[in-house]
């Protein structure tokens, strides 16, 4: 039998991309969200909200938060029932709320916590703070029974979604694996074209789709955009 449990969406504010950053005549506005699991074995959140950055970033995405505390106060919790942090990344939207969960384990995938520690990566304080304390995994990993880690590099090298087995269904937080709903729905077009012997040219899918539908995900949830993927009839 699969486990019980839920998946609330958390919305921490919102920046807005410039328009040369997203590919469009004007500015777009983007939301930060993260996501909270509630299992028998605890309250995980996936991704903690918009860090504080140097002057030049913020005046460069002109964040507005909405504090941490206050989402997960909407949601009936405090800080000190999440059990378990797991980021997606470790760049400055989605890390900033970790120095608020001292001694608290952070799942990360280790080539992202070296990567942000090389420098040049996300805010520095934002990921080493005092009390800091990170599990670093490699690949992918069960966290707890039915909730695991899989990496999903691109928009960095470390970068890891998060799937949740369920009695309806499994669910994806695909973190930003892709910034839009629509771009992972052309991802699985154009996987479902190559599978059905469509002769090239075809479009490009990024590898870890596979693994990703190898759990026949009944909606994959996105940290910058509302919309959600779900599977069509084939």
């Amino acid at each position: 039998m699969k486990p019980t449990g839920a998946v609330r969406r958390l919305d921490l504010g919102y920046f807005v991309r410039p328009a040369a950053e997203a590919g469009e005549p004007r500015p777009r506005v983007e939301p930060a969200l993260a996501y909270l699991v509630r299992r028998d074995e605890g309250l995980l959140l996936f991704d903690t909200g918009i860090g504080t950055a140097d002057p030049d970033t913020e005046a460069h995405y002109r964040p507005r938060r909405r504090p941490l505390d206050e989402a997960l106060a909407s949601a009936g919790i405090t800080r000190d029932d999440i059990s378990l942090v797991v980021n997606c990344h470790l760049h400055f939207d989605h890390c900033g709320g970790n120095p608020l969960f001292r001694h608290r384990p952070i799942v990360v995938q280790a080539t992202e916590l070296a990567a942000a520690r090389l420098g040049g990566h996300t805010v520095d304080e934002l990921v080493d703070f005092p009390g800091a304390r990170y599990e670093e995994v490699t690949g992918e990993a069960e966290l707890w029974p039915g909730v695991r880690v899989v990496p999903t590099p691109g928009h960095t090298e470390g970068h890891q979604s998060l799937v949740v087995e369920q009695r309806d269904g499994t669910v994806v937080l695909a973190g930003q694996a892709h910034d839009f709903a629509s771009r992972f729905a052309s991802g699985h077009m154009a996987r479902r074209a190559l599978s059905a012997g469509l002769e090239p040219p075809l479009p490009a899918y990024r590898p870890w789709l596979d693994r990703l539908l190898a759990f026949d995900p009944r909606r994959v949830l996105f940290a910058h955009d509302h919309a959600v993927w779900e599977p069509g009839e084939e």
